[in-house]
């Protein structure tokens, strides 16, 4: 049976849909990738933009209308906030919500031999989908797992169909309620993997021959924050890897961003990336969206990360044309981005979403000068990566080959540049890692290195 899994939205998405293809391909399954057609299709959803949406619906309409009438299962964040609206869109298709998106590991184990006795992958599907917490477990149990039921940490897979790094969730949900994001409705409350098995997993991957874990989470600083915190796990982490093994953070939400961490990032062993959701750098904007820091304490963690690290790339989600940000707060916020030493810009333009705060509210931007606004700041993410990619030219860093192109091995440094390796060994293998110089830079944010001998 051939399967495709189509994953929308954030690099814990990404990770959840990596463990769903490793399930698959675990039972036999061929994993199909591209624009190959396939028996039965996963489609991975995120609810953070319409847009988002919009386009899970187009993928959706396009599988299940193929001809040879496959079944489109559809999870994620979208599914669990408007699953009813989802399943109405075609009738091959089986909404699993995120309540029960952890049982889709177990789909595969439930569906291979009834696939080979003859039954209907679609009735397969939506038998399953019937299926009980108690009944999966026992399940799992009867294939040799432990009969637990199914946990939002159960992906964990340790192959990767589009990376040669490995991607670690350590955190999912989150407390915050931001008001114009509904992923806290849809992941729910802040959950931790247990510090000791997110060392065992680490280690794993390490032994499995990475040379770089991404932690991952809806909102990773909340990792332990009624604890020791994240800073805690990382210190644990870094006591049991050796000197080849890199850490990578996936984002840093600014407000649980505190020394202990800080002072983790001393470490060599961390790479020179940081992503912040800073969504605006003006306090009275803060405020309106409900954001739990003020300017001062994003200026002091933007401050301390080029301290400890030299020259970061420090990358920013910014939501252009919310409520309340009129012309003299949106000026604010962009000359912090221009003055503060970001690399990179990840630029939203307002999106109103339901079941949040920020739905309805009558001091809404004009839909125009919210559109110029995020032209402005794409404009000023280009320079700003023009400028950052310039002051690498010369500089020694890391880099970890990818696919080779052409002849040419591409890859992907520290600090998040595309490189073009020249002078890599002969027995070069995808996920090798490399001391290299930093040659010419594009404007892009992409170079050329040459490995060090």
């Amino acid at each position: 049976m051939k399967v495709r899994v189509y994953t929308l939205g954030c690099r814990l998405n990404q990770t959840e849909g990596e463990a769903i293809a490793q399930a698959f391909a675990a039972e036999g399954c061929d994993v199909v990738q591209d624009d190959m057609s396939a028996d039965l299709y996963v489609v991975n959803t995120c609810t953070v933009t319409s847009k988002a949406e919009q386009k899970a619906r187009r993928m959706i309409r396009k599988y299940a209308s193929e001809p040879h009438a496959p079944v489109v299962v559809v999870t994620g964040c979208y599914a669990q906030m408007d699953g009813t609206d989802i399943a109405a869109l075609a009738a091959r298709i089986v909404v699993f919500p995120l309540d029960k998106k952890a049982a889709l590991l177990a789909l595969p184990r439930f569906m291979t031999p009834r696939i080979h006795s003859g039954d209907s992958p679609l009735d397969i599907c939506r038998e399953f989908a019937e299926l009980v917490p108690a009944q999966l477990a026992a399940l799992h149990a009867k294939s040799g797992g432990e009969g637990k039921e199914p946990s939002v940490f159960d992906y964990a897979p340790d192959t990767f169909l589009h990376n040669q790094r490995a991607y670690l969730k350590v955190q999912d949900g989150c407390d915050n309620a931001c008001a114009f994001c509904r992923v806290h409705v849809a992941r729910g409350k802040a959950v931790d993997l247990n510090a000791d098995e997110v060392v065992r997993r680490v280690m794993h991957l390490e032994r499995q021959g990475f040379h770089e874990v991404v932690l991952t989470g809806v909102n990773l600083t909340m990792y332990g924050y009624k604890g020791e915190g994240l800073g805690a796990l990382v210190e644990k982490i870094l006591e049991h890897i050796g000197s080849d093994m890199r850490i990578r953070l996936s984002s840093l939400e600014p407000d649980h961003v505190d020394g202990r961490l800080l002072d983790t990032l001393h470490d060599p062993r961390m790479q020179p990336y940081f992503h912040i959701p800073v969504q605006s750098a003006n306090q009275k904007v803060l405020y309106r969206i409900n954001r739990h820091y003020s300017v001062e304490h994003l200026a002091w963690v933007i401050d301390r990360l080029r301290d400890i690290k030299d020259d970061p790339c420090i990358a920013a989600d910014i939501i252009a044309g919310l409520p309340a940000e009129y012309d003299a707060e949106f000026q604010e916020t962009y000359d912090f981005l221009k003055n503060k030493g970001f690399a990179r810009l990840h630029v939203f333009p307002f999106s109103p979403r339901p079941d949040t705060p920020l739905y309805q509210a009558r001091d809404r931007v004009p839909e125009s000068v919210r559109d110029e606004r995020a032209a402005r700041l794409r404009e000023l993410s280009a320079c700003l990566l023009k400028e950052y990619s310039a002051r690498q030219e010369g500089r020694e860093a890391e880099v970890i080959l990818e696919q080779k192109k052409d002849g040419w091995w591409n890859g992907l440094t520290g600090n998040y540049l595309r490189a073009r390796v020249e002078g890599s060994p002969q027995d070069a293998r995808p996920g090798d890692l490399f001391k290299v110089v930093i040659g010419k830079t594009a404007d892009n944010g992409s170079c050329i290195v040459r490995v060090l001998v």
